[in-house]
């Protein structure tokens, strides 16, 4: 089987075609990258002034995005939303900011989270829930999860930032996948104790933009925005975030049409002999008796999927964008 770089030699991310490349050298171009769990039909970016790109963001630019952020997630103020050039940042920012305290996150899930709580200082666990994390200091989780899709209810997350809160402790809910999924989120009970993380570039497939948010109390928010620096946005970033943050109605269709993806890579994966354990209306993740054997296959016909070095008999599918590529990924998942 080929090896490379998500094999227990760091923390592999999704996306990476060079690494595709090395791994498939004869692959068929160009390559249909599944590995990510980022929107396949990206939000129509709006026509720009040239001065996005020439002068420096001001205030005003930035207190637009944040208002219409606040709106899209449901806070009530925007004093309470810090914009960061992506939600990356913001992982790797926040453990900075924390005395050093017991913390657990609840996984398997995102790898940066406990990387960069350790990279701190901090001393990290990974625990299987909730009910596990209760004697420590901070709590992360992410919700929905990637890769398995768990989610937790809001009035339990509730309580137990309340919890941590009153012990001087702190939650962390990463959100990054909530936007175009049926759940109930965080951002208009915000409280002590609580910081919520979004992504924009996985919702409106533009991860290029790096645009991400975090969302708590006024006095985190200002120490993470003072920890950014200034201009951490740049101006085409506020501008698009702006205006697709602002577009309900896309978001409403994008939910429904991702939906509907989601099930037929369901039907797929199910024919192909896989079982599907989860995921999100971005992204599919099964189990397959031959996990590895189906990673070349797909590898040598260009397509790209995420793999687990823990679990090899695991596969993350992202979807494909169009017509083409569904039927490109059928000929292999048959």
């Amino acid at each position: 089987m080929a090896r490379g770089p998500g094999m227990g030699d760091g923390i592999a991310h999704g996306g990476d075609l060079d690494a595709a490349r090395r791994l498939f050298p004869q692959a068929l171009e160009p390559w249909l990258d599944l590995s990510t769990g980022i929107n396949p039909v990206p939000y129509p970016c709006p026509a720009l002034d040239a001065s996005a790109f020439r002068r420096l963001p001001s205030a005003a630019d930035l207190g637009a995005l944040r208002a219409a952020a606040a709106d899209a997630y449901g806070v009530a103020d925007p004093d309470r939303i810090v914009a960061a050039p992506g939600t990356q940042i913001l992982i790797e920012t926040l453990p900075r900011l924390v005395t050093r305290a017991r913390v657990a996150v609840v996984g398997p899930t995102y790898a940066e989270h406990a990387a960069a709580w350790a990279r701190a200082g901090h001393a990290v666990v990974t625990v299987p829930g909730l009910g596990a994390a209760r004697d420590t200091d901070v709590v992360v989780v992410v919700n929905p999860n990637n890769p398995d899709g768990r989610t937790w209810e809001a009035g339990t997350l509730r309580a137990l930032a309340n919890d941590l809160a009153g012990r001087g402790g702190l939650l962390v809910v990463d959100e990054a996948f909530a936007d175009l999924e049926p759940i109930e989120t965080l951002g208009p009970s915000l409280g002590p104790g609580l910081v919520v993380l979004r992504s924009f570039g996985k919702t409106y497939g533009l991860a290029g933009i790096r645009l991400g948010f975090a969302l708590g109390e006024p006095g985190l928010v200002a120490a993470l925005a003072e920890a950014l620096g200034p201009w951490a946005v740049s101006g085409p970033a506020l501008a698009i975030g702006r205006a697709a943050l602002s577009d309900a109605p896309w978001r409403r269709e994008a939910a429904t049409a991702r939906a509907a993806d989601a099930a037929r890579l369901d039907r797929m994966i199910l024919r192909a002999g896989g079982t599907p354990i989860g995921g999100t209306c971005l992204f599919r993740t099964a189990d397959f008796p031959d996990a590895p054997g189906l990673f070349d296959r797909l590898g040598a016909a260009g397509i790209y999927v995420r793999r687990f070095a823990g679990t090899p008999a695991r596969l993350r599918f992202g979807l494909p964008p169009d017509k083409a590529a569904w039927c490109r990924l059928s000929r292999i998942l048959r």
